[in-house]
């Protein structure tokens, strides 16, 4: 709220509406008469969120479908503020989801399941050297080779379906010893951004953002892991720059333009110490804040 800043009347999108937190704080901020508009890729996120604003019936639109798309339904320049909350909501851990080894489940993952790609079938579709790739790429993977050819011998045998049985296959190939996280935990992030192409939504989300933001009007992404934190902060440099840049970024090639968007707050906010104590799972939560000009 603090970095939002709403106000009364204005206007607001929530592009991760979850159980309507952040949204709901929006509504009271902005009464009696601000508008909320928000979405979420997952159908029961999106009921859960629309009873949670029943209070504040007349004044939110909630759709189900990703921030990605949101300049395709909100009006350009229409906005004083969005907020995208990434990564996994509590609801979504249930085994059912298959998201979380922590309690078998089948190997889901769809964060919008209306979709046809799931865990278990990007698991028996991809060859040893992608799934390597993946693994490293958007997991950080130390074994991924390893891994990767344990689940080609795995499913020339059975089909790998379940979450406990992905998990413990990746424990035989690469054992936990005296690490505190279990050594399935970075393949399972993987797979996850994968399945739900959650780097391409983040990126067509971001440029979505900027279109519906009203000059003055502000943009704040709560990131949770280092593909996230990354992309969020080159998106910001990128467009708070006066300049367009090839790749590499050569001073004699640059194009002057004005810049489109500055840093509210150049670092990251992160959890204080009575957060962390009431909600460890914020331990890896950064929230960056940018301002549209």
């Amino acid at each position: 709220m603090e970095a939002l800043q709403p106000r009364a009347g204005g206007r607001y999108a929530d592009g991760t509406a979850g159980g309507g937190g952040h949204a709901a704080a929006l509504l009271r901020a902005s009464g009696p008469a601000g508008k909320l508009f928000g979405c979420d890729r997952d159908g029961a996120a999106v009921q859960a969120a629309r009873e949670r604003l029943a209070e504040f019936e007349g004044r939110f639109e909630i759709r189900q479908g990703s921030f990605a798309g949101l300049d395709q339904w909100i009006e350009a320049g229409s906005c004083d503020g969005v907020v995208f909350d990434l990564g996994l909501s509590s609801a979504q851990l249930e085994p059912e989801r298959g998201f979380s080894f922590q309690s078998d489940g089948p190997l889901d993952m769809r964060m919008d399941p209306r979709q046809e790609l799931t865990a278990a079938a990007l698991l028996q579709q991809t060859g040893a050297d992608e799934l390597a790739m993946i693994f490293w790429d958007y997991g950080g993977e130390m074994n991924s080779r390893r891994i990767a050819r344990a689940i080609e011998r795995e499913r020339q045998i059975r089909p790998l379906g379940r979450t406990r049985q992905l998990a413990e296959l990746i424990e035989e190939v690469s054992p936990r010893g005296g690490r505190k996280t279990h050594p399935a935990t970075k393949v399972f992030q993987a797979l996850r951004i994968v399945v739900n192409d959650e780097i391409g939504h983040l990126q067509r989300g971001l440029e979505a953002a900027v279109k519906i933001l009203k000059p003055g009007g502000r943009l704040a992404v709560i990131s949770f892991q280092g593909l996230e934190h990354r992309l969020v902060k080159e998106f910001g440099d990128r467009l708070s720059r006066d300049y367009e840049a090839g790749e590499p970024d050569v001073p004699e090639l640059r194009r002057p333009r004005p810049a489109i968007l500055r840093w509210a707050r150049r670092k990251a906010i992160l959890p204080g110490a009575a957060e962390l104590s009431e909600n460890p799972r914020s331990r890896s939560a950064q929230c960056r804040v940018l301002e549209k000009l």
